[in-house]
């Protein structure tokens, strides 16, 4: 059975539950730092993709409109995405997920999200004609994904081996630099809306009727406790349901990729070592996919 799944996470994670039965719905959204518009992107192209699948259905999955008709819609996010999760979830009252699960919330300031963020400002005023005027940087701009992965096999590192999604994104974000070092540059100091003002507006209009909050034991930036006392009593209020659970892992344990570690023809202590070294954070997210799919299960009819 398909069950509609709309992610701000990583592609392994993505594969895990798509394995499970999950249709998965994965949306971009502009680096900027003004959350507020970021959250009605997300809001709006996940919508329009849902219109248009509804209605044409996915002719390559051999999936017809009338399969994804009545689909229940949940949500995942992690770190920025899962503050946009609460941010779509409070902006809009309808066409929202029946179900979020949100891992490692995070809310802080920039100036504490990102030390000496006041002094960047004028400095990158200062650089960022040079950076846009560097042939290296306009290179990068328009390399394909395979003379990206060239030149990161070439810098010693296979962090996006095989895996195009990765490397489509790294492009994206490159194209996106000049608009992020430009509202530093023209003296953005913070984020928009203020982690205050994002509270109050948590507290008085988050929709999303059940909630599950994740937090890792190793994760030093993580405000899930601050989220839930935020938004216990308004899930309360509206009859809904909202649990934590923490759990073995890190800030980076949602973001983990398998890498494709190729085993010759005669098994190495090497690769021995990069089979164990894979073994931990695998196995934590696929807890971690495990337990958000136990929380789906619960509200699936």
């Amino acid at each position: 059975m398909l069950f509609l799944c709309l992610c701000v996470i990583c592609s392994y994670l993505k594969e895990l539950l798509a394995k499970e039965g999950y249709l998965i719905v994965s949306v971009p959204y502009n680096v900027t730092f003004d959350h507020e518009q970021a959250a009605k992107q997300v809001y709006e192209r996940f919508n329009s993709c849902l219109d248009t699948i509804v209605s044409s259905g996915i002719p390559n999955s051999n999936l017809k409109p009338g399969d994804l008709a009545d689909l229940p819609l949940f949500s995942v996010g992690h770190s920025n995405g899962a503050l946009l999760q609460v941010l779509t979830g409070s902006y809009f009252a309808e066409k929202i997920p029946k179900v979020n699960a949100i891992i490692s919330f995070n809310n802080k300031s920039a100036t504490e999200a990102v030390p000496y963020f006041e002094q960047l400002g004028p400095l990158i005023q200062q650089m960022l004609p040079m950076v846009e005027a560097s042939p290296v940087y306009e290179m990068a701009r328009n390399a394909s994904g395979d003379v990206l992965k060239l030149l990161l096999d070439t810098a010693g590192t296979t962090i996006l081996n095989n895996d195009q999604e990765a490397l489509k994104s790294f492009t994206k974000l490159v194209d996106q630099l000049p608009s992020v070092f430009g509202e530093v540059g023209q003296g953005v100091s913070e984020f928009r809306p203020s982690p205050l003002e994002n509270r109050n507006c948590f507290k008085c209009s988050y929709s999303v009727p059940h909630t599950l909050l994740v937090q890792f034991n190793s994760d030093a930036i993580d405000e899930t406790d601050l989220l839930e006392e935020t938004l216990r009593p308004r899930i309360e209020s509206i009859g809904g349901t909202l649990e934590k659970v923490r759990l073995n892992g890190n800030h980076l344990t949602p973001c983990i990729q398998d890498p494709k570690w190729q085993i010759g023809t005669v098994y190495t202590p090497a690769d021995a070592v990069a089979q164990a070294l894979k073994t931990i954070p695998l196995s934590e997210t696929r807890v971690l996919s495990r337990t958000i799919v136990d929380w789906f299960r619960r509200f699936e009819n």
